[in-house]
């Protein structure tokens, strides 16, 4: 579609890759189109924002950031939620203030920005969550909000945190005080994970979100990877970009691959561990802190992952057999709906032996059928529309005054 004048659109979000990193293609896609973007983000991210043509919009943060132990988390759901309430609150003022003489026609956000909605809302302007991972479905509250729920009401420190949180939504004249709405039951969402991995994705309100798919681009600012000579067969491993403090599951992963005759293995170790740590690394494993991960797997037959939404969304767009080995949070449900497509073997971290690894890295790819199911989710992703249709559907959200 075409709009009369360009407007002026702001995003937020949080210094993480999987948060900033499937909206930066919709974002550099609206600035080619002539719109104006701010975008909301701590300092480390803002030279890849900058990247889109987009205006950083800095702010302090005080979550946990990408080069942070993961630790820094916690363990238990409490440690995991609170800090985005406690980072919400005290970045509110200076975001509100950072816009106060230039108010956006529009509004997008990561699912982490609690202040984004608020903005919104205040601004009278329309609000539109960008969802990197999977959304809610009716019978979603009873079926896993309620036992989550249940978790933080057993605790005071948990019915704390839930009465801190509606007290700030009722002191910033929201129109409702019920936490859990706000990320969970946007008024409109677009979904930035392929259709194929959302669970019950048949019970999911599609007036409200609306499945693009994969909106990567072609990653180029990333840098290039280029197949070794001689390499028959490459595999990729990468647990992300926050979980990998994993130097013994790395130790696994060079016995399972090195001198194994016709492979070349990359492993994707962050930034908390040492290649030092790996012992004696024979030549057909490359050992990285950082990858230009979909530049490999675009040249990659396997993939092992910690079955985030981006990697796994990666894997199903470059057609990659998959072993998931998840770690945290969302990727447990990712690696079963990896499994149920039929694309890949589900692995915990206590199951990925040497030999285990091997196994099912070399059954995947053996198997004709897996490479015919990656296909046909290929296609169906590509029928999704990816970064042109989230750009359309932005769009078409502008108040009529721009649009």
């Amino acid at each position: 579609m075409t709009v009369s004048r360009p407007a002026h659109i702001a995003m937020f979000s949080i210094a993480a890759h999987g948060h900033v990193n499937p909206s930066l293609d919709i974002i550099r896609e609206l600035v080619a189109r002539g719109h104006r973007v701010s975008y909301a983000i701590p300092a480390p991210f803002a030279e890849k924002v900058a990247a889109t043509g987009a205006r950083p919009v800095i702010y302090t943060s005080v979550l946990p950031g990408p080069d942070d132990d993961p630790a820094a988390w916690g363990t238990e759901l409490i440690d995991n939620v609170e800090p985005f309430l406690d980072d919400a609150i005290q970045a509110l003022p200076r975001l509100a203030a950072a816009f106060a003489n230039d108010r956006p026609d529009l509004v997008l956000s990561d699912i982490t920005s609690y202040p984004a909605p608020v903005l919104a809302h205040q601004w009278g302007v329309p609000y539109i969550q960008l969802s990197p991972n999977l959304v809610a479905w009716e019978g979603y509250e009873e079926e896993v909000g309620e036992p989550m729920l249940a978790q933080l009401r057993a605790s005071a420190r948990g019915r704390a945190y839930r009465a801190r949180f509606a007290d700030w939504l009722k002191e910033q004249g929201m129109d409702h005080t019920d936490p859990d709405r706000l990320v969970a039951r946007p008024g409109r969402s677009l979904v930035l994970i392929p259709k194929a991995l959302q669970p019950h994705a048949d019970r999911v309100d599609e007036s409200v979100y609306t499945f693009v798919g994969a909106c990567q681009g072609d990653r180029a600012e990333q840098g290039e990877w280029r197949r070794p000579a001689g390499a028959e067969k490459v595999l990729l491993v990468s647990l992300g970009s926050a979980f990998t403090k994993r130097p013994a599951f790395y130790r696994a992963c060079v016995e399972a691959f090195g001198g194994l005759p016709g492979w070349y293995a990359v492993l994707q170790v962050g930034s908390h561990v040492d290649a030092s740590e790996l012992g004696e690394v024979p030549s057909n494993v490359e050992v990285r802190h950082w990858v230009p991960q979909l530049a490999v797997l675009r040249q990659a037959d396997a993939f092992i992952t910690h079955a985030g939404a981006g990697g796994s969304q990666e894997g199903l767009a470059t057609g990659t057999p998959m072993v998931a080995v998840p770690q945290a949070v969302d990727q447990f449900g990712n690696a079963d709906m990896l499994v149920s497509l039929g694309v890949a073997r589900r692995l915990d971290t206590e199951e990925a032996t040497p030999e285990a690894l091997r196994e099912a890295v070399l059954a995947l790819v053996s198997d004709p059928e897996v490479a015919g199911r990656l296909a046909g989710i290929r296609r169906a992703m590509a029928a999704e529309g990816g970064t042109p249709r989230a750009a359309d559907l932005i769009e078409s959200a502008l108040p009529a005054a721009v649009s």
